[in-house]
């Protein structure tokens, strides 16, 4: 049995800004496992720019944001090990691993930071019709094959789904010689972020098909073509809209899903609205000492956001270790109101100390509408927005007097007010 005082499971770009995060703060006994041989998770296949804007106030590629904080970890002198995989993690905060190098492992922690990611939605969960062919990918699996092994999957694209790989999926495609016929969206709105729209598809005339799906998939030996078709109010498709796109490769780009597994065998009460960590405003789960940030609290629209939250649980968990993080004392409820969806943090303690910030998605596209924050009822902020999107995550602040009766309240509820027509 080994000991350390913070254990952070994944060295991706949570887990790196967590153990950031929990050094800065004093930590030294700081421990990250991670199952890749390499540090930098998802961002080592991201080469496209667009990362660190809000973080260090420049544009940078996937693999140089990540590398940033893999030369402080390295700087702090932090230990890691790759090639390790997690086999457990109990409600005690002991950690089975493996590896090559060390065989079986366990590891008591004194706290325990799970930043183990986000995996791609799969075919296998959309029961689309159709015959089982090769050639349909996950778009991080086409990510990785194009830029990591220097594999084409193809060169007829269909894409299925508007999230922001499946997006910039398009416009790797279309660089490397590749003709992409569509991008495919079940609802009538996209899921990526508006820039990704505009540089990935309108810059290169890739249409958008909103309000349409993949009806059925042909080919036997391999991937001919797609039939795809619009659909209604009710998302059913409407008969005598379809139209078929020759292709050798259809791509998928339907959703992330948080890896709670782990979570889950520690008895973290996992929250449906984001198939992650119920967790309250330190980010601590409902499991006292294990923290989760990241893409596996919830999923992220920009790793900016990413590394702010992770640097918070890091520096968080520290507290706790130290027996210094303010007690929970009475949790009150945070509700989601008209137009908000996967809100974070789920909770609220009567003795938070500080700003308390809210992540959410909103449910639909709203222009002009106002961002409501009330506490039993009595408003306590207004935000005035321009257009809210699902593809965009909203971030509030809430300075800290405006939650000086918390002890009193029962409920915080978040909604969006959409102006009359």
């Amino acid at each position: 049995m080994r000991n350390t005082d913070i254990l952070i499971i994944g060295g991706g770009p949570a887990g790196l800004a967590a153990a950031v995060g929990a050094y800065e703060a004093g930590a030294r006994d700081i421990l990250i496992l991670e199952r890749e041989e390499r540090l930098g998770g998802i961002l080592k296949q991201c080469i496209h720019n667009g990362f660190g804007l809000h973080t260090f106030k420049e544009e940078l590629t996937g693999p140089e944001y990540a590398q940033r904080f893999i030369d402080k970890v390295e700087a702090y002198q932090i230990p890691y090990q790759c090639e390790t995989m997690v086999l457990d993690v109990s409600p005690e905060k002991v950690v089975t691993c493996v590896s090559r190098k060390n065989g079986l492992e366990h590891i008591q922690a004194k706290a325990v930071i799970l930043c183990m990611g986000c995996r791609e939605r799969p075919r296998g969960s959309l029961a689309t019709p159709g015959e089982r062919c090769p050639g349909v990918y996950t778009a991080g699996t086409a990510q990785k094959f194009t830029n990591l092994e220097g594999m084409m999957p193809g060169k007829e694209v269909v894409i299925l789904g508007s999230g922001d790989i499946g997006l910039i999926m398009a416009r790797r495609m279309t660089f490397l010689g590749a003709k992409v016929h569509a991008c495919v969206e079940l609802m009538p709105f996209s899921s990526g972020l508006k820039r990704n729209i505009v540089q990935c598809l309108d810059d290169f005339g890739i249409p958008l098909l909103l309000s349409h799906t993949v009806v059925d998939i042909h080919g036997r030996e391999h991937l001919e073509g797609v039939t795809v078709a619009e659909v209604g109010p009710d998302l059913k498709p409407i008969p005598g809209t379809e139209q078929y796109f020759p292709c050798d490769t259809l791509l998928l780009s339907v959703g992330l899903i948080p890896e709670n597994e782990l979570s889950e065998m520690a008895g973290v009460e996992i929250a449906p609205s984001t198939s992650g960590a119920v967790v309250d405003e330190s980010l601590q789960t409902s499991v006292a000492g294990i923290f989760s940030c990241g893409n596996v609290l919830h999923v992220h629209d920009l790793v900016d956001f990413v590394s702010e939250e992770a640097t918070k649980a890091g520096a968080n968990a520290w507290q706790y270790v130290q027996g210094s993080l303010p007690e929970s004392g009475r949790k009150v409820p945070v509700q989601m109101g008209f137009g908000v969806g996967g809100i974070v943090p789920q909770f609220v303690s009567d003795k938070a100390e500080g700003n308390v910030s809210f992540m959410f998605r909103p449910r639909n596209v709203y222009r002009g509408a106002r961002v409501i924050v009330e506490l039993d009822g009595t408003q306590i902020l207004s935000k005035k927005t321009m257009i809210l999107a699902p593809g965009e995550m909203v971030n509030l602040s809430i300075p800290a007097e405006k939650l000086q009766p918390l002890a009193d309240a029962q409920a915080i509820t978040v909604r969006i007010e959409v102006p009359e027509a």
